[in-house]
């Protein structure tokens, strides 16, 4: 008995209202940046703010809300190369 070739090629534009998932996927995706930078700004500061009061857990709290945002925003940006990535290297396993 042969095997059965299954193919998969994934189109955003395949699908009946796939321009408003589109926009949605966008808008979220600015929303995510939005509250990165909101998470960056009061990060910094409440490290400000604990540096020069100098409380030290106040100041540790702000500089992980930075790096926490700032890593979040690589991430957001990063996101459709990543996924694209994985997607092919699923593909790739046989």
């Amino acid at each position: 008995m042969p095997a059965v070739d299954v193919n998969l090629s994934p189109s955003i534009s395949s699908l009946p209202g796939s321009a408003a998932l589109q926009s949605i996927i966008n808008g979220i995706g600015g929303w995510a940046l939005a509250g990165a930078l909101v998470a960056l700004v009061l990060g910094a500061a409440l490290w400000a703010l604990g540096s020069h009061t100098q409380n030290m857990h106040q100041s540790a709290a702000g500089r992980r809300a930075v790096m926490t945002s700032l890593v979040a925003a690589v991430l957001i940006g990063a996101a459709p190369e990543l996924i694209t990535f994985f997607f092919k290297t699923g593909l790739g396993v046989h």
